[in-house]
């Protein structure tokens, strides 16, 4: 039996860190729908740009802006919270996978990383999260497949 590489304790760990939510236009129409506000209101409210990319703010405590106990947001969520861990980093690079052990305790290390990333590419095709435009979307989530 094949283990799961990945299963989240909602720990919140990946919602800390100022810089890493990067949204693309698909994620500001579908938090903006599901704030029930406009885009322009979501951008000018809750997000700044950066390196000609629009991130999502953080507060003062470094979380994201949405993170109270858990996300605020999740239905409406961006593509790159959607996908972690199975970020291209983690997929390509096994020590990078080894370290996000001791920050994600929803890593399975004895999936071993081979699985991790069959699951994980899986994973992003089922939920149509490769990208592959580094102009606009996430680091993370450029794929080369």
């Amino acid at each position: 039996m094949t283990e799961n590489a990945f299963e989240c304790r909602m720990c919140g760990h990946c919602c800390q860190g100022e810089g890493g939510i990067v949204m693309t236009a698909k994620d500001r129409e579908r938090l903006a729908a599901f704030l029930n506000i406009s885009e322009e209101e979501l951008v000018e409210r809750y997000a700044h740009t950066r390196g000609g990319k629009i991130h999502l703010n953080v507060g003062v405590d470094l979380f994201c802006i949405f993170y109270k106990e858990g996300c605020g947001v999740h239905p409406g969520r961006p593509d790159i919270c959607r996908a972690w861990p199975y970020f291209r980093g983690n997929l390509i690079d096994e020590t990078s996978w080894e370290m996000i052990q001791d920050y994600c305790p929803g890593v399975n290390p004895k999936a071993g990383h081979a699985e991790f990333v069959c699951q994980g590419r899986a994973y992003l095709r089922e939920h149509d999260l490769l990208r592959y435009d580094p102009d606009s979307s996430p680091n993370a989530l450029i794929s080369d497949e």
